[in-house]
């Protein structure tokens, strides 16, 4: 046993007070979309990486999304008034998802590329300051800090996990992608990932 391992309270340590809290993570991918958003309108110094970090940013809302489904919705679900604030949040996943699956398959070149991206930003930023001013308050009070540090954790752990490859034996190419159904787009594809985890991602 290492000695991080072995030692009360090191960081790592489930619930441990050096182990940041869920609403810290979250917040903490607020941030990382932010900054992701503010580089793909960059097109002075990212012209050639538009549709990478677009992607990435992708990776990281779809992330945040189902770890909130996952740990946070069902804790505030029960706190007072917390079915309005997980209904509302729930309609501004909807609404953000459905601008990513638009987004995912274009490239940075495409004419409505930055229209869609705009109306993406534009809704992840109203549900952050939701986020912020409705969501949190309730889970933190619905929350010890004990196991708000431990689903911090858990959200943590979830961030090694990447999209899953489409199926090898999947057909791309028409008629047989007609009659096969669409291949997964990166949504799907990192959704999948992440409901099973163990089976190893991208």
């Amino acid at each position: 046993m290492s000695i991080a391992e072995d030692s009360p309270g090191s960081p790592g340590t489930p619930g441990s007070p050096e182990t940041p809290d869920v609403i810290a993570v979250l917040r903490g991918d607020h941030q990382d979309v932010e900054e992701l958003f503010k580089k793909v309108q960059d097109h002075a110094h990212y012209r050639n990486r538009r549709k990478e970090l677009a992607d990435q940013a992708i990776i990281e809302l779809v992330r945040h999304m189902v770890a909130e489904e996952q740990y946070v919705y069902p804790i505030v679900r029960e706190a007072d008034g917390g079915q309005a604030v997980v209904d509302h949040a729930v309609s501004a996943d909807a609404e953000a998802e459905a601008l990513m699956k638009q987004l995912e398959p274009l490239e940075a070149t495409d004419e409505v590329f930055d229209r869609v991206l705009i109306k993406l930003m534009t809704v992840t930023r109203s549900h952050v300051a939701d986020e912020e001013t409705q969501l949190f308050p309730c889970l933190a009070a619905a929350c010890p800090p004990t196991e708000l540090r431990e689903i911090g954790e858990r959200v943590q752990a979830g961030k090694s996990v990447r999209p899953t490859r489409p199926h090898p034996a999947a057909v791309t190419t028409p008629p047989g992608d007609v009659l096969a159904g669409p291949v997964p787009g990166l949504v799907d594809r990192l959704r999948d990932a992440l409901a099973r985890p163990t089976e190893g991602g991208y």
